[in-house]
Parts: structure tokens; C-alpha cells; sequence
């Protein structure tokens, strides 16, 4: 919170446990409507793109559109991470 107001400002403690109720029930209110889905589809694991669909749903499409392109730079990193991963075992063994 201290990054989005000018740095001389100060947040009340009050102020922020009241964001942190709102972020919590903005994440139930998100992760409600992303379960629903999978239970529709008989699926036990909410996944990334289950939650930009429930964003997407509920109105929030300009937040979606965003964490859209960070899922994408997450895989890529998360695949690149195991390919370096399986590089390292293989040249260890002697591959």
C-alpha cells in the first residue's frame, strides 16, 4: 500500500486491515465462482485460466486481460526452469 500514496502520507492501521478484508473477500468472491466452474466440470483443481474465467464473468475483464500475460510469462519461465532442470541431470549422467 505504501508504494500507491505519496511517501510522506501515512496508512492507518485501520486502513489497511480494512484492504486486507476486501483483498480476502475479493479472492473468496473470485476462487467461489472458479470452483463452481470445476465442479461443472467435474474437476477437482481450480486451475490459472479457471480463474481469469471467473474474473471474466463477474466484470473483471480489464484485471483478467493482465494476469493473462503474467500466467503466460510464468509457464514460459516455469518451462524454461525445467528444461535447465533436465539439462543439468542429463549432463550429469554423462548425456
Amino acid at each position: 500500500m505504501k508504494g500507491s500514496v505519496p511517501g510522506t502520507a501515512k496508512i492507518s492501521k485501520e486502513a489497511k486491515e480494512c484492504v486486507q478484508e476486501c483483498v480476502s473477500e475479493f479472492i473468496s468472491f473470485i476462487t467461489s465462482e472458479a470452483a463452481e466452474k470445476c465442479q461443472m466440470e467435474k474437476r477437482k483443481t481450480i486451475g490459472g485460466e479457471d480463474i481469469l474465467y471467473a474474473m471474466i464473468t463477474l466484470g473483471f475483464d480489464n484485471y483478467a486481460e493482465v494476469l493473462k500475460i503474467h500466467l503466460a510469462k510464468l509457464r514460459q519461465h516455469q518451462t524454461a526452469v525445467a528444461g535447465s532442470s533436465r539439462e543439468a541431470t542429463n549432463e550429469g549422467r554423462g548425456e
